[in-house]
């Protein structure tokens, strides 16, 4: 035994396992145990495939189970209400691994090409899906959660934001055209040659024209009216005006056409030229639109007005000049950027000029440019997002795929922010995770907090409390997410841990860095064996009894204990230190505020009342509280659970719908849209445990029947014992 411990203790400090019978990690599928119930995304209910909706009001992305959710609860009624909610959902799996097997195409197409798969096999659906169509109200381009997301759906959103511009500048800007044409148009009537006999035959429209005299006519209103209203000045100034607004190439209307700029850039130095290329464009349609507004008003003053237009532009527009035009979205690599064109991309934050960028990371694990034996994962990536933030006056948001669905309101804010917006994406598209889909390595990075999501929003507030937020992250509070495990030990029995997924976790499913791990022989395990996170909280080197491990199953579900080198260790650590970090600016756990209430005097005051023993009551200086402060009521404790009762951890969530599909009676959602247990009386027992037994994050706790009368009780309570 003692050669054993000593054997892991030495891989962990050196990485060498010659000699030894740790095992190097030579099989592929191994991969963290908590992944084990996500192998199969395409059967599982969760936020992936989403669907980018045609244009419609607010609402531009939704979860392909969102849409079926919302067309059933129309179709699914009266007595088929059962039957239709079988057959959809099973024409929602369909959809969901025909896009897993790589569809590219419109929800429609999508829907059609399912419903006809699942009617060949049973044609007793097609009336159930026939229902469902009807009331399925929406379309767009599917897309699943892989390598194309970021860019397609920041695009999309990009794009209805500019549809939504082009919409209201055009009917703007053909406005003003309308108006000052109109002013033209009498001015030219009451001139001499509007008053022509030509031009007034011209005018009369069709029919008998023998009953006129065009030329006595002309001379009458000649004599009789004014030549013009408009001094030569100003009608000049109102055709280049006109010319101006015609000419304009910024916004897409029936005018304009395919001659309309383009928007969207693959690289800063082509944005940046076409920006300035464009400036004194635009200068020239800001001015015809403030002038045109003037002259449309009859309040043009030529002496006032035409001094000051005269310099119109010269330092530039400021914001609420550029609101009106549309923003430059510009689409980068991480993984490809080089040193100029990272420079321009502060440059162009630096300078508040209106670009959207999207920075797409591949990979957050990629080797260092050090060299071997140095590990620095996510520092490039993550390295624009915190340096962005730095320049105070730029939107910042940083996310991975994963996350884009819950995040939509953040990143629309990011598009209609005034200035500069960067959006950091981390893909899950590594080219090492050969075995994990893109969806769950996104997730991995989030929850690891190797790349963690939050979002900087400077016009949400002058202080860090209202700019940053890290809303989105899982378990904020702490410093690696904890869930349940559940498996079978060595002797048979099951056993149900809360199980930290750190760094490490997320980097054992990257076989570029296989050599730091080792698997123990079922026979060599020992009490020695600890999580990761006991360690990686020790500050320097783990005491030499104790050897950092985690838990790895391979293809089969067969669990493996694995040890790990101190390399890692230092890694997680330099991780952990990244996300204190972020929890400070996000409010959490802040040192200043922690040190100030431990410095804080304390006045101990005794409060004296009729037969009634001296209360001692904690005081905190009033220094410590600021004059306006708000007195709260001291938190409810957290009730104790029998383990008897039924309930849900409504606060761990995760809104897969599982359970409200079993029985949404029985189950619901609160305003979080987290479940809670709404009526247990409106379901049976065996509901309650297939609901525990579906819930993806096992958040859900049987406890024992109400209906003891219940046929297969033994069964079911033995399958509770699980989830108690």
């Amino acid at each position: 035994m003692e050669a054993h411990l000593q054997a892991q203790i030495a891989f962990h400090l050196t990485a060498n396992r010659a000699g030894t019978n740790l095992k190097a990690i030579d099989d592929p599928r191994l991969e963290p145990a908590l992944f084990a119930g996500y192998r199969d995304l395409a059967a599982l209910r969760y936020d992936y495939p989403v669907v980018l909706l045609d244009a419609s009001a607010g609402v531009r992305v939704e979860p392909l189970s969102g849409l079926v959710d919302d067309a059933l609860s129309r179709a699914a009624t009266g007595a088929k209400a059962d039957r239709i909610s079988q057959h959809v959902l099973r024409l929602e799996s369909i959809m969901r691994a025909l896009v897993a097997d790589g569809f590219q195409g419109r929800l429609s197409v999508l829907w059609e090409t399912a419903a006809t798969r699942l009617t060949e096999s049973d044609p007793d659906v097609a009336t159930s899906l026939t229902a469902a169509r009807a009331e399925l109200h929406v379309d767009g381009e599917v897309v699943d959660c892989d390598e194309r997301l970021p860019a397609r759906l920041l695009t999309h959103v990009w794009e209805t934001a500019r549809d939504e511009r082009d919409l209201s500048a055009g009917a703007s800007i053909g406005r003003l055209v309308l108006k000052l044409s109109e002013i033209l148009k009498a001015d030219f009537q009451n001139s001499a040659e509007g008053r022509s006999a030509e031009n007034l035959k011209s005018s009369f429209g069709t029919g008998p024209m023998d009953a006129f005299d065009f030329d006595s006519m002309s001379r009458i209103l000649t004599h009789a009216g004014p030549r013009s209203l408009l001094p030569p000045s100003r009608r000049e100034r109102i055709e280049r005006l006109l010319e101006a607004l015609q000419s304009q190439r910024f916004f897409r209307t029936p005018a304009v056409g395919d001659a309309c700029y383009s928007f969207t850039f693959e690289d800063c130095a082509t944005a940046l030229k076409a920006y300035h290329e464009r400036f004194p464009e635009a200068i020239e349609l800001s001015r015809a639109v403030a002038i045109g507004e003037l002259e449309v008003a009859g309040e043009y003053d030529e002496n006032k007005h035409d001094q000051l237009f005269a310099s119109f532009g010269s330092d530039g527009l400021d914001s609420t000049d550029l609101v009106m035009f549309p923003t430059y979205l510009v689409r980068l690599n991480a993984d490809q950027l080089e040193a100029h064109e990272r420079e321009q991309l502060f440059d162009i934050l630096s300078a508040d000029l209106p670009f959207k960028i999207l920075v797409q990371s591949d990979d957050v694990l990629e080797p260092s440019s050090v060299g071997d034996g140095h590990l620095a994962f996510a520092l490039h990536s993550r390295g624009l997002a915190s340096t962005a933030v730095g320049l105070t006056g730029v939107f910042v948001l940083q996310a991975p795929s994963s996350s884009l669905l819950g995040i939509r309101e953040p990143i629309q804010r990011g598009f209609d922010f005034l200035g500069p917006a960067l959006f950091s994406v981390f893909s899950g598209a590594s080219p090492a995770a050969t075995n994990s889909s893109a969806y769950l390595v996104a997730a991995a990075a989030l929850e690891s907090r190797a790349f963690p999501v939050f979002v900087y929003d400077p016009a949400t507030g002058q202080d860090w409390a209202h700019r940053f937020s890290l809303d989105g992250n899982p378990q904020t509070d702490c410093d690696w997410p904890t869930h349940a495990l559940a498996y079978q030990d060595a002797a048979c029995q099951s056993v149900k841990d809360d199980v930290p997924f750190t760094l490490i976790d997320f980097v054992a499913g990257d076989p570029r860095y296989s050599q730091h791990f080792a698997v123990v022989p079922e026979d060599e395990l020992t009490d020695a064996l600890v999580p990761i996170d006991d360690i990686v909280r020790i500050e320097g080197r783990a005491k030499v009894e104790r050897v950092p491990s985690l838990m790895l199953v391979d293809s089969r579900d067969v669990l493996h204990h694995v040890v790990v080198d101190e390399k890692l260790i230092r890694e997680a650590r330099r991780c952990l230190s990244m996300w204190h970090s972020l929890q400070e600016l996000g409010g959490i756990h802040n040192s200043y505020a922690e040190r100030a209430l431990a410095e804080a005097p304390v006045q101990v005051i005794v409060h004296e009342a009729p037969a009634v023993a001296a209360i001692d009551t904690v005081v905190v200086s009033e220094s410590v509280i600021p004059a306006a402060a708000e007195v709260l009521e001291p938190a409810e404790a957290e009730p104790e659970r029998s383990p008897d009762e039924a309930y849900i951890e409504t606060g761990r969530c995760s809104t897969c719908n599982e359970c409200t599909l079993i029985n949404n009676t029985m189950f619901a959602y609160n305003e979080n849209q987290q479940a809670y247990i709404a009526d247990l009386k409106a379901g049976t027992y065996a509901q309650l445990v297939e609901a525990a037994e579906s819930c993806q994050v096992s958040v859900i706790h049987p406890g024992k029947p109400w209906n003891t009368n219940e046929p297969g009780l033994d069964d079911l309570l033995k399958r509770a014992e699980s989830f108690a």
